[in-house]
């Protein structure tokens, strides 16, 4: 089976079940008379722009997002992003810190990728925390005020 045909399976399954282990879908696609080894679904899951999110009942499970990974996003979207999902900025130097609750980083830090506000050269996503790089001109002071502002958090 092409790489592309597994996605698009692996894609349709999320969408149709809460699957919350990687195992899981190597399971489900063997059942379809698909082999697949973890490795080559979680690199499958990665390229798809998968990410956990909390499901019914708390569970984390698989979701694609509906931006396409390439598409910009607005202003306002990284607004609701971050005013939902931030709740502490701290800066050191050319960097800032955004914390988040458990689980919720790569999706604070997605949006940032996809909003590419000014000042930002790039952002890593832990489980809780999300480190971005402010450029020079901007610098890290200045940067954490402004994610503070869109965030809706006290300066």
């Amino acid at each position: 089976m092409a790489k592309n045909q597994r996605q698009y399976r692996i894609a349709k399954l999320i969408s149709q079940a809460p699957i919350s282990a990687q195992q899981q879908l190597v399971d489900m696609l063997a059942e379809e008379g698909i082999t697949a080894t973890q490795a080559t679904v979680s690199r499958d899951l990665d390229e798809l722009g998968a990410i956990k999110v909390k499901g019914p009942g708390g569970a984390s499970i698989y979701a694609i997002p509906d931006l396409p990974r390439d598409q910009i996003s607005t202003e306002g979207y990284l607004k609701r992003v971050l005013g939902e999902w931030v709740v502490e900025v701290v800066n050191s130097g050319d960097l800032v810190m955004l914390k988040t609750p458990p689980g919720c980083a790569h999706v604070v830090a997605s949006a940032l990728d996809r909003t590419r506000p000014d000042g930002v050269l790039g952002t890593v996503a832990g489980d809780d925390t999300v480190l971005i790089l402010a450029d020079q001109p901007m610098g890290g002071a200045h940067l954490a005020k402004l994610m503070r502002d869109v965030a809706g958090l006290p300066s």
